[in-house]
């Protein structure tokens, strides 16, 4: 967007008594391309105001039941965002001066005026405005992003808080599985498609082994009795669950249960359930 097409969207508020002033100004600074108002009075200015979007207002200081340092202060508390400048060849010094302290004139500029000089304070005006506007509409724009971020970790919190309090329940539930299957009256052995024992309770180890032999990670050839591995190696891929009855070499008589793994979950192999034989 180049410079003439933004000065088109720049209005300038003119205030001045002396209509022949108002004239002069307004043949200097149309060439710029503003959109420029008058009035003759800040009762007018104010008027104007009310119904116009002024970026910048050029005030005499003197002028008949409001001066210019009066209007510029009143404009500041209804408009503060406008950029205000007193022009005038008179001065009360000590008016001015507060006023420009307190923020209500932007610039106090005096006649008669440097043509050049005084566009060039205009248009400084004008990129003031535009500015502060830009500066303000950023901040709201930051406002807006930190409060969906907050939002957003506030969610993200919240879904962390419950995947743990998931993790937790499924924990203490795997804990409490774990307890159930140590304390069942028949053994249990969960084995994958290799042969490897993944599972086996205190039952199991009671009723297959001794009290030396550890069942979990050894394979089914090497730590089960010879005719319990015979049953198992009859059973593997088989899709339903098949029983026996065996004697073992202790002279202890069990059934054993099989039955397939995987219909309630990804696991692949057999789990074996032995009880002693009444």
């Amino acid at each position: 967007m180049n410079e003439n097409i933004e000065s088109m969207k720049r209005t300038l508020l003119l205030v001045d008594d002396e209509e022949n002033i108002v004239r002069s100004l307004v043949r200097l600074l149309r060439r710029d391309g503003y959109n420029i108002l008058t009035a003759n009075s800040g009762k007018e200015g104010l008027d104007i105001l009310s119904e116009n979007d002024v970026g910048v207002i050029i005030s005499d200081q003197r002028m008949p039941e409001m001066n210019g340092v009066e209007f510029l202060s009143q404009v500041k508390e209804c408009y503060p965002d406008n950029v205000r400048i007193v022009l005038s060849g008179y001065t009360d010094l000590k008016s001015v001066t507060d006023a420009i302290n307190e923020g209500a004139i932007y610039k106090f500029l005096t006649k008669p005026w440097e043509d050049e000089l005084l566009r060039a304070h205009v248009k400084d005006a004008f990129e003031h405005y535009e500015l502060a506007n830009e500066n303000e509409r950023l901040g709201k724009e930051l406002q807006q992003v930190n409060k969906e971020l907050s939002i957003a970790n506030e969610q993200l919190q919240h879904n962390v808080d419950q995947k743990s309090r998931y993790v937790e329940i499924n924990l203490k539930a795997l804990q409490v599985s774990q307890e159930i299957l140590e304390n069942l009256p028949v053994g249990v052995l969960g084995i994958g498609e290799d042969g490897m024992i993944a599972t086996a309770n205190l039952q199991a180890h009671t009723l297959l082994c001794d009290s030396a032999t550890y069942l979990v990670g050894a394979n089914v050839s090497q730590v089960l009795p010879d005719n319990v591995v015979q049953c198992y190696n009859n059973y593997v891929g088989a899709t339903e669950p098949g029983s026996f009855h065996i004697e073992l070499t202790t002279g202890n008589k069990i059934d054993i249960m099989l039955c397939p793994l995987g219909r309630d979950s990804d696991a692949h192999g057999v789990i074996m359930v032995i009880s002693r034989s009444k």
